[in-house]
């Protein structure tokens, strides 16, 4: 476990412990307010994000904005990561050994933020953070606390490009994060 951020990057910025290192163009290590009281985790980068090292800039991360403005977060006050640091080809999903190579990284980005609200953006950030057995059509909306953290999964917003009706949902769930955050 790494103490501050710049020891973690620079162990990011090396990490050659799966074959996604191959193909990066950067790593995508997180972004915002290392202080935040909330925090976004995705699934990986996709092409936009592996170009300028940053999480969700591309289409999906357009949404995301556009939602974050509906319900009033800030996207400076909050930190958003991903399961995996490089891009998956094709920017199919993270695989398990993939996830799993990078996950301590993670964990370590959540200690260092130290939030008080964790949203899963989608079944991979969902299953690697609260564990397989859970869905995210089942999972969706509801609150589920682990370790003193209160976690809110929702669809990815790459999933509402794909079908728009689940934009409801998802600024519903952001709703319900910003209404808990004030009551905390």
């Amino acid at each position: 476990m790494y103490q501050n951020w710049e020891e973690l990057e620079k162990s990011i910025i090396n990490c050659n412990k799966c074959k996604l290192c191959r193909g990066r163009t950067n790593i995508v290590f997180g972004t915002g307010n290392k202080d935040a009281e909330l925090m976004f985790i995705g699934e990986g980068p996709g092409a936009d994000e592996d170009r300028q090292g940053e999480p969700f800039v591309g289409r999906a991360g357009k949404l995301m904005n556009m939602a974050f403005d509906i319900v009033g977060i800030k996207r400076e006050e909050v930190y958003i990561a991903n399961i995996v640091k490089c891009r998956p080809p094709k920017n199919r999903n993270p695989e398990k050994d993939e996830a799993q190579a990078c996950i301590n990284y993670l964990r370590n980005q959540v200690v260092l933020v130290n939030p008080k609200v964790i949203v899963l953006l989608g079944s991979v950030a969902l299953k690697n953070i609260l564990g397989e057995e859970y869905q995210i059509t089942k999972a969706r909306g509801n609150w589920v606390e682990k370790k003193k953290i209160l976690y809110m999964p929702t669809w990815h917003p790459a999933a509402l490009l794909r079908d728009e009706s689940k934009k409801i949902d998802f600024i519903k769930d952001l709703k319900q994060v910003v209404e808990k955050l004030q009551k905390i």
